[in-house]
């Protein structure tokens, strides 16, 4: 390889690998098309806004915007997988797999509430949009992230054995979501999110029943 070649393929250490100047031009360019389609959805709506606007927006051919987003959906796509990994890199940074499954589920729940009350015009358009449009109810990412812990207090003693954990996952999942959706479907806000997604959370933990 020549020195001119390898300059170019100067790159940065991320977690023990290397990123070449390539992929760090792409990665630049993939996050310069997502913030282009979502500050688009968010002043226009999703349904009104198209691959056209949004290759405009960025400065890039329509082409590109299809090389990197084949559906329009995968914008709201991303826009989920973005908020939960912002929310398991704030609990990593707090060594949050420490606490009682309880306190984990409700630390979770609790930065994921913060961040849809810290973008509610975002999150209004952008969460609705996934309801109508995407995969919201169907896609699977964040049961399976509460089931892990779930699983993880039942194999530390805290959760009764007989609990099926991806049960328990879907279940806070779409109890998470129905209140997302209700939440944003009323201007001002209808009621106090973490309130509400906490007493949700504590009627899952302990039932309905009176012990008898």
């Amino acid at each position: 390889m020549k020195i001119g070649d390898a300059a170019d393929a100067v790159a940065t250490a991320e977690g023990g690998a290397t990123v070449s100047r390539h992929e760090r031009r792409r990665r630049k360019l993939h996050g310069q098309l997502y913030d282009a389609a979502v500050g688009l959805f968010v002043a226009q709506g999703f349904e009104a806004t198209t691959m056209d606007q949004i290759a405009e927006a960025a400065d890039v051919a329509r082409a590109t915007v299809f090389n990197h987003y084949s559906q329009k959906i995968g914008f709201l796509e991303e826009w989920g997988a973005r908020r939960r990994a912002r929310v398991a890199e704030i609990l990593g940074a707090e060594h949050a797999e420490d606490l009682p499954v309880g306190d984990r589920l409700r630390r979770y729940l609790k930065e994921m509430a913060d961040l849809n009350i810290a973008s509610r015009a975002e999150t209004t358009v952008l969460m609705d949009a996934s309801a109508r449009y995407g995969r919201l109810l169907q896609d699977p990412s964040l049961e399976v992230e509460l089931a892990r812990i779930i699983d993880n207090g039942r194999r530390r003693g805290e959760v009764r054995t007989d609990v099926d954990h991806d049960q328990a996952g879907a279940l806070l999942a779409a109890c998470y979501f129905s209140t997302i959706l209700r939440w944003i479907r009323e201007e001002p806000a209808p009621f106090d999110l973490h309130q509400r997604i906490d007493s949700s959370l504590d009627i899952i933990l302990t039932g309905l029943l009176v012990s008898r």
